[in-house]
């Protein structure tokens, strides 16, 4: 098989319309629609992981409601709240405010990845414990098959 000019834009344009998928994947978010930080004058660009930004999110104490992170329901109590909160200032609860956080992540976590959230929550929160529970454990080879996968919600990872 020989490689032509036709076949490597074609290669070439899949590769980019899958990267465009996977940006407009946040469209829909406010606040977590980048892991990249420009650079100004003074500072250079940076890469900010989405998972250190979702933390960072839940234990700064200057957000009382983190835009996109959502409270769901559980029991009566809460439902009743939810339902008075249409009459009445009922503040939802927050995810720090409690001593255990469960961060459930879907379609995989690197180690790396549950590293950094072990290292940054003692900084943000000390006390605090977190259960980062996921879907797969990811290894480094992996992360390209699943993002260039035909079947991205099935990906063939030979697993």
């Amino acid at each position: 098989m020989t490689l032509t000019f036709q076949k490597s834009k074609i290669a070439a344009d899949k590769l980019f319309a899958s990267l465009q998928d996977i940006a407009g994947a946040r469209n829909l978010m406010k606040q977590f629609k980048s892991v990249y930080a420009p650079g100004s004058h003074t500072h250079q660009a940076s890469y900010k992981p989405l998972l250190k930004q979702v933390v960072e999110e839940i234990f700064n104490p200057e957000r009382p409601d983190p835009v996109d992170i959502e409270h769901m329901s559980s029991g009566l109590t809460d439902l009743l709240k939810t339902g008075f909160s249409m009459f009445m200032k009922v503040s939802r609860p927050h995810p720090s405010d409690h001593p255990l956080l469960i961060l459930f992540v879907v379609g995989g976590v690197t180690v790396s990845e549950a590293k950094m959230i072990k290292d940054l929550l003692p900084s943000l929160k000390p006390g605090t414990q977190v259960i980062v529970l996921s879907t797969r454990l990811l290894k480094p080879l992996n992360i390209p098959e699943l993002l260039f996968a035909t079947d991205r919600l099935h990906p063939d990872l030979g697993f």
